[in-house]
């Protein structure tokens, strides 16, 4: 499976996005998903984890800023960002959890194209 990302695009810092990312009904009702972003030159690096029964973690440096949710009824994970900056500029992709460290991007699996997510003045 593969799933899609997709809201991105150029915002001025202090601005917000809202990303959604959407898969089957099969997949989304029985796994974990998280938000990783891959910056230029950068790996990618966790954003935010949300379980099945709605539980969050987070990246320290969007905690505050970002808020990941799943809306199970609409088979879709959402990333609502506020107060971007600069250094969020990145490649958002979602993806499912398949167990083991939630931390680890190789605990992943079902990474689609991603989002661009652009914060410049």
């Amino acid at each position: 499976v593969q799933l899609q990302a997709c809201g991105g695009g150029l915002v001025q810092p202090g601005g917000s996005l809202r990303l959604s990312c959407v898969a089957s009904r099969r997949f989304f009702n029985s796994n974990a998903v998280g938000w990783y972003r891959q910056a230029p030159g950068k790996q990618r690096e966790l954003v935010a984890h949300i379980t099945i029964g709605g539980s969050t973690n987070y990246a320290d440096s969007v905690k505050g800023r970002f808020t990941i949710s799943r809306d199970n009824a609409k088979n879709t994970v959402n990333l609502q960002m506020s107060s971007l900056k600069p250094e969020d500029t990145a490649v958002y992709y979602c993806a499912i959890f398949m167990g083991g460290r939630y931390f680890d991007r190789h605990n992943y699996n079902g990474w689609g194209q991603g989002t661009l997510v652009t914060v410049s003045s």
